[in-house]
C-alpha cells in the first residue's frame, strides 16, 4: 500500500479523468494521494476533490508556487491562512519556495521575479510557523538560499520535505542534520540520476519518501508518457530493488509510514 505524498491532480480533473486515474492507482496498490496546490487556480478544486473521496484517498495542500508568483503574490498569499479555518483543512502548506530556473532571461527582471519569490516564500513559512503544519518546499537552483529561509522562519524542521529531491548526498545532509527530509520522483530510475541515488541512501530508507509530481517526470520504463499516481509502483520497485535492497512489502510500508507521520495522519 503506496502513498504518492506529491502529484498534481488539476490537468485529469479538467478532462474528467480523476476517477480511472484513482482507479488505476488502486489497482497498482498506490491507495492515497496528496494532490498539492500551486496557487489560487487550484486551490477549490482539490479541496473539492478530497472532499468527493471520503475514504480519504485523496488528500490537499493549499500554497503558492514560485513559478506563479508575480506582483499580485500578496492577494494569494493573504488568502491562504483562511483555508486551514475550514474544511477540508489542507494537510499541508505547500508548494512553495524558490525556482531560478523559470526565470526570466533579462537579468533585472530574473531579479525582480526572484525577490518577490523569496518574499512570498517567507510570508508562507510565518503562516505555516503559526498553524504549526508540514511545508512542501519546491527548490530549482536555490537550494542554499531555500534552507537558510527555513532556517530563519523557525518552522519546525521535522515537518519539512523538499519534494522532487534533485540535489546530492552533501544538500540532503544539510536537510538530515536539521531534522528535515527529501522526497523522490521517478527521477530515481533515470539512468542519469546517480546523485538523486546517493541522496537518497544517505538520507536512507526510515525517512524516505516517494512522489509522482505527475503528470511529470513519469518513471522508467514508461517515460514518454504522462505520469500519473498508478506509475508510483515503478519508482517503488526500482527504488526496493537497486537503491535499499528490500522488498517492495517493506518499502511501501516504511514510506507510506513516514508520509502519515510528516503530515500526522
Amino acid at each position: 500500500m503506496l502513498i504518492d505524498s506529491h502529484t498534481h491532480l488539476e490537468s485529469f480533473a479538467r478532462r474528467g479523468e480523476v476517477a480511472p486515474v484513482l482507479a488505476r492507482a488502486r489497482a497498482a496498490g498506490v491507495n492515497q494521494v496528496v494532490t498539492v496546490g500551486t496557487s489560487t487556480d487550484d486551490w477549490d478544486l482539490y479541496a473539492g476533490l478530497e472532499a468527493a473521496a471520503p475514504d480519504g484517498s485523496v488528500r490537499h495542500t493549499a500554497g503558492l508556487h514560485p513559478c506563479s508568483v508575480d506582483e499580485r503574490w500578496p492577494d494569494q498569499v493573504g488568502q491562504l491562512e483562511a483555508r486551514w479555518r475550514s474544511g477540508p483543512v489542507p494537510v499541508a502548506l505547500g508548494e512553495c519556495g524558490l525556482d531560478r530556473f523559470h526565470l526570466p532571461r533579462e537579468p533585472e527582471a530574473a531579479a525582480r521575479v526572484f525577490a518577490w519569490q523569496e518574499e512570498a516564500f517567507a510570508a508562507q513559512l510565518a503562516i505555516a510557523r503559526r498553524l504549526g503544519c508540514p511545508v512542501v518546499v519546491h527548490s530549482r537552483g536555490a537550494f542554499r538560499e531555500c534552507v537558510a529561509r527555513i532556517d530563519a522562519s523557525g518552522v519546525d524542521w521535522a515537518r519539512v520535505v523538499f519534494h522532487c529531491f534533485t540535489e546530492g548526498a552533501a544538500e540532503m545532509a544539510e536537510l538530515t542534520r536539521r531534522g528535515g527530509r527529501g522526497s523522490f520522483t521517478g527521477i530515481l530510475t533515470y539512468k542519469s540520476a546517480a546523485d538523486v541515488r546517493a541522496a537518497a541512501r544517505a538520507q536512507g530508507l526510515a525517512g524516505l519518501m516517494l512522489e509522482t509530481d505527475a503528470p511529470y517526470l513519469t518513471p522508467v520504463p514508461l517515460r514518454g508518457q504522462p505520469n500519473e499516481p498508478a506509475f508510483l509502483r515503478h519508482t517503488a520497485a526500482y527504488a526496493a530493488a537497486e537503491v535499499f535492497g528490500v522488498s517492495l512489502e517493506e518499502l511501501a510500508a516504511v514510506t507510506s509510514a513516514n508520509v502519515r507521520r510528516w503530515l500526522a495522519l
